[in-house]
């Protein structure tokens, strides 16, 4: 199978290339690079991560929901707790409305919306979850592996499949 070398970008329909450029860029701290008229190129200069807002001119204008097939909601990685608790000061600032900060079995969420309702969230893992995601990296692990991790982390059951 050819490698799968990360995420270059990810492209957002939105209703209005202004208002969401306001928020990405002056909320969420993405740098402008290149506007094409019906979309606009962003970056996150310290991960590289690209961002094309686009503004199709047959869209109907209905705020976006994650329940309707595709995207559920986009992930953003945080480097520690204090850094999401920042987050969480920053959207304060901004007028962003957010779920306070919860705990989760794998780490600490902060979610939130874009002005198209597109659902948000900063995710920093806890050290379980940091080890497990390293070990994925480095090494085959086998799925009995992964089924017993997620048993005694989760209390799932592996499901079939």
């Amino acid at each position: 199978m050819p490698a799968f070398a990360g995420i270059d970008h990810i492209s957002l329909s939105v209703t209005d290339l202004d208002v969401s450029q306001q928020f990405y860029s002056e909320v969420l701290g993405f740098q402008f690079v290149v506007d094409f008229g019906y979309a606009r190129f962003f970056i996150d200069r310290p991960s590289g991560f690209g961002l094309t807002l686009i503004r199709h001119a047959e869209g109907d204008g209905a705020p976006f929901t994650e329940l309707h097939s595709g995207i559920d909601h986009i992930g953003l990685t945080a480097e520690s707790r204090d850094e999401l608790e920042a987050w969480e000061r920053r959207l304060d600032e901004a007028g962003v409305t957010y779920t306070p900060i919860r705990d989760m079995p794998f780490g600490a969420h902060l979610n939130f919306r874009d002005p198209d309702n597109i659902p948000l969230e900063f995710m920093v893992p806890n050290a379980v979850w940091a080890e497990a995601l390293q070990a994925l990296q480095e090494r085959d692990v086998s799925r009995e592996e992964i089924d017993a991790f997620i048993a005694e982390h989760v209390g799932l059951t592996p499901a079939a499949g």
